[in-house]
């Protein structure tokens, strides 16, 4: 349990640190089975965006949700459904995870999609 308040102290600090920024907020949750990216307006009452792999379109062609591979799928569709609702400026929430794995290989593929973090 103490790892989750760890990781939970640092989503909160890293959270409080985008508030200011004034920015949407790109948020990352991270479960042993799917990975979900939701993208946050900037006072966080709305969701903008989301993408995630229990999604069917974004399964498709994959073999599972838990690697890098889907990862990198959701990062893809993720700046896609931010373009497409006119956002391309955004602040990275990795929620209080290592930026490793599939947090780095959703957030490179964001990045390609055209979002800046």
């Amino acid at each position: 349990m103490l790892k989750k308040i760890a990781r939970l102290r640092r989503a909160k600090s890293t959270r409080s640190r985008i508030r200011i920024l004034g920015v949407p907020r790109l948020s990352v949750l991270r479960t042993g089975q799917h990975l979900y990216a939701q993208l946050f307006s900037a006072d966080g009452s709305k969701v903008l965006a989301s993408a995630s792999t229990v999604q069917a379109d974004v399964m498709a062609g994959l073999k599972n949700g838990k690697n890098a591979e889907a990862a990198a799928k959701v990062g893809q569709i993720i700046a896609e459904r931010a373009k497409a609702a006119g956002y391309l400026k955004v602040a990275f929430d990795r929620s209080g995870y290592r930026y490793h794995g599939r947090v780095k290989a959703l957030a490179d593929a964001a990045r390609e999609g055209g979002l800046q973090f």
